[in-house]
């Protein structure tokens, strides 16, 4: 089987402010607001939902290739996918942008300011999902809007079966809108917060939203993740980390587990477990795209961490 991850490629500048943001904003003065910090710290990391995606179900020796738009700027991102040996054969570049970018700056109390640019990101649509048999598994992540309905739309005339992925876009669509794409979707997954947001924007409980799907998957961090398929609810407890260096991207490590159980037929419990060990593994490490593991490692990690065999 094969994956086509759509979503976003993006780079994410991380700038660390050593004070506090609350000690040189005043509050009296926010309408007026005019401040710089000086931050010694910075860091450049490859992510975006699908780049980050392909790069974990890659880890786990899944076959799958992301597709998205990218600005001039993308060749250092490209030289590291391709090291990485993530494909890029559905990836455009438009030479009038730049690669999507965060810039995010924290301080001291993990206060965050970030600003983004979606450059190429927003012209997401004019790459269309192909026909011709290669994609047997498709995924709609955080992506430009035009290119997330057209690209849902697509796989489900095609008859691909889907995994809606909203993330950080679900803001951007109304409840009729998400409920069309829940509809189209074969299955959905949300963090408890987008979970919650999902039901207020369509007026659906979870309970309702999991009927119109195959399975709808719900992650809550710490305290692991429910899996709704079917009649049946399956509680994938959360495997416990090396460390907690960043959670930057441990959705999107958790999504490749779901992808590789879904490419290779496991059931929801294995899947499930399989999707918290990956998010553990990552969040071990700072950045979206920095651990790296073999699969005999993957296996030993899975069995230490739930008692069984992958």
């Amino acid at each position: 089987m094969s994956a086509l991850i759509c979503g976003s490629i993006a780079y994410d500048t991380v700038m660390v402010f050593p004070g506090r943001f609350r000690e040189h904003i005043l509050p009296d003065r926010i309408h007026m607001l005019n401040v710089a910090f000086l931050v010694p710290s910075m860091k450049r990391n490859f992510g975006g939902c699908a780049g980050n995606i392909a790069y974990n179900l890659g880890l786990l020796g899944g076959r799958g290739a992301p597709m998205a738009t990218v600005g001039h700027d993308f060749e250092p991102y490209r030289r590291w996918m391709q090291s990485a040996g993530v494909s890029l054969q559905r990836v455009r570049v438009l030479d009038g942008e730049f690669t999507a970018q965060a810039f995010i700056t924290t301080d001291l109390d993990d206060n965050q300011i970030t600003a983004f640019h979606p450059g190429a990101m927003g012209q997401s649509h004019v790459n269309r999902v192909p026909t011709d048999g290669s994609v047997t598994l498709g995924v709609v992540a955080p992506d430009g809007r035009d290119g997330m309905v057209q690209h849902a739309e697509q796989f489900a005339e095609a008859g691909i079966p889907w995994l809606f992925d909203p993330g950080q876009g679900l803001p951007m669509f109304d409840g009729p809108e998400l409920l069309a794409f829940v509809d189209k979707a074969t299955w959905v997954a949300v963090n408890d917060y987008e979970g919650q947001m999902l039901c207020e924007r369509t007026g659906l409980g979870l309970g309702e939203i999991a009927q119109r799907v195959k399975a709808l998957i719900v992650t809550k961090g710490a305290q692991g993740s429910v899996i709704h398929a079917g009649s049946r609810e399956f509680t994938i407890p959360a495997a416990r980390p090396a460390a907690v260096a960043d959670p930057t991207g441990c959705g999107d490590a958790y999504r490749a587990g779901l992808i590789y159980g879904l490419m290779n037929g496991l059931d929801w419990e294995t899947t499930g477990r399989t999707a918290s060990l990956m998010g553990a593994l990552k969040i071990a490490h700072a950045g979206t795209q920095n651990h790296r593991f073999t699969l005999d490692e993957f296996r030993g990690a899975f069995r230490a961490a739930f008692g069984r065999e992958l």
